[in-house]
């Protein structure tokens, strides 16, 4: 009779949350039923290269945040990556991104700022962070540990990954004794 042993099991089974993760994402409402959003799946060595670019991020920002986020990454069996376009414009003329119109919002210069890339119109950051909460809830519904991470996602964006997203955010996961993403030092 086979035998599986608890982690590899759970390794596993986080992977396969992760999947269902990046479904919630992709089926979350969007504004106007325009879809934006990205998703990526990261684990093994090139979730590990996250972790390394965010120490480096850690040491050149003099950031302990950084520091602390990337070990959180590195324990972690993966990370789902989620993202938006958001330097496409909705339509409707809100004001919300800075500008009058949308016109203006999209002739403007698009600029890198240390993280992302804006300005970004409103409705579609509303789309990231409902994507987000989705992902993270079924997460939550089969009791895998995970926190949204803004640092995640600058440095997976300095890698090269989620190439059409202006903003990306990272949600590790882990299944410990205690969750490693709230019962950590400040």
């Amino acid at each position: 009779m086979p035998v599986v042993d608890s982690v590899a099991s759970e390794n596993e089974g986080l992977l396969n949350v992760a999947r269902l993760m990046m479904v919630s994402a992709r089926t979350a409402p969007k504004s106007g039923g325009r879809d934006d959003v990205a998703t990526l799946l990261v684990f093994g060595k090139e979730k590990d290269q996250i972790a390394d670019e965010m120490e480096k991020m850690a040491g050149e920002r003099n950031s302990k945040g950084f520091s602390r986020d990337g070990k959180n990454v590195r324990d972690s069996v993966a990370v789902v990556l989620i993202g938006v376009e958001g330097t496409k414009s909705f339509g409707i003329n809100c004001g919300g991104c800075g500008f009058k119109t949308c016109k203006e919002f999209e002739a403007a210069v698009r600029g890198k700022g240390q993280d992302y890339t804006g300005p970004n119109c409103v409705f579609k950051s509303i789309d990231l962070g409902v994507a987000l909460g989705s992902a993270a809830k079924i997460a939550m519904d089969h009791n895998a540990d995970n926190r949204i991470m803004y640092r995640i996602g600058t440095a997976a964006m300095r890698l090269g990954l989620a190439k059409k997203s202006s903003v990306v955010m990272g949600i590790p996961i882990s299944a410990k004794g205690k969750s490693i993403y709230f019962d950590r030092p400040a």
